[in-house]
């Protein structure tokens, strides 16, 4: 199994998965906050095109992750799994119910090669749902949007291999920034995004022995920076900052192996 990140930032996010068992393998997109043109460009960079994938898991409704789904979905006959919040939020009329599958906390998808297992978090959107995926001999956690450490995500992450890990922001820059106060604390409160402290100190709790690659994701241009996340993780992880892997807006993250 591998993953790579397509670009991660307030301007828009989208994480390939792709597992193998030899003979087969399956393609899994989690969001597409792109323009299909922009999705498309970046996947080819990628080695893959949209055709490829066996499905579509959006997160939430937010326009930095759903934006291209619907359109990438008609185009491609792209499958698109969510739960049913999230598809009140973006769903349309006459959309093919064939092409629809709805999830919810403690689902187990079984794709191709991938077990999917969607998991509940405090973000502040239409019944989100964040992902371990596994291929029945590694498991891969992605969290990118989450405004607090709770208790359920913390179990779903236990026994992890690899880690997408969202660190929004550095709290004193947040505060000090340009923001207003209104989304300064939508940003700081529970349901918003975590910074780059409570990411560690969630990484703290899930950090075990056979976790051998962590990743950071969903930086803010603004209130954040590589070098900070960096840092926060590398404290946990006992390496240095430089050997922490950022997805870079615009050109995500290459490969990797879970």
């Amino acid at each position: 199994m591998r993953f790579c990140s397509l670009g991660s930032g307030s301007s828009g996010n989208a994480t390939l998965v792709e597992a193998s068992q030899g003979i087969t393998s399956t393609l899994l997109l989690i969001d597409s906050g792109f323009s299909l043109r922009e999705l498309t460009r970046r996947m080819e960079r990628a080695g893959v095109t949209p055709g490829a994938l066996a499905a579509v898991f959006v997160t939430h409704e937010h326009g930095d992750h759903a934006t291209g789904v619907l359109t990438l979905a008609r185009r491609h006959r792209v499958p698109v799994i969510t739960s049913r919040g999230t598809w009140r939020a973006i769903g349309e009329p006459g959309f093919d119910p064939s092409l629809l599958h709805i999830s919810c906390d403690g689902d187990v998808i079984e794709l191709g090669d991938l077990q999917l297992h969607p998991f509940a978090v405090p973000h502040d959107a239409n019944e989100p749902l964040q992902l371990t995926l596994g291929d029945g001999a590694r498991r891969l956690g992605v969290l990118t949007d989450i405004g607090s450490i709770a208790p359920r995500p913390l179990a779903a992450l236990a026994g992890l291999d690899a880690f997408l890990l969202e660190c929004n922001h550095d709290e004193g820059l947040l505060r000090s920034g340009p923001y207003p106060e209104s989304l300064k604390r939508r940003i700081l409160g529970t349901h918003g995004h975590l910074s780059n402290a409570t990411a560690a100190e969630l990484l703290s709790q899930v950090q075990h022995s056979g976790l051998h690659t962590v990743a950071a994701a969903h930086l803010s241009e603004r209130n954040n920076s590589p070098v900070l996340a960096a840092e926060a993780l590398a404290v946990v992880r006992g390496c240095r900052p430089v050997e922490i892997p950022i997805a870079d807006p615009a050109v995500g993250l290459p490969w990797m192996d879970v």
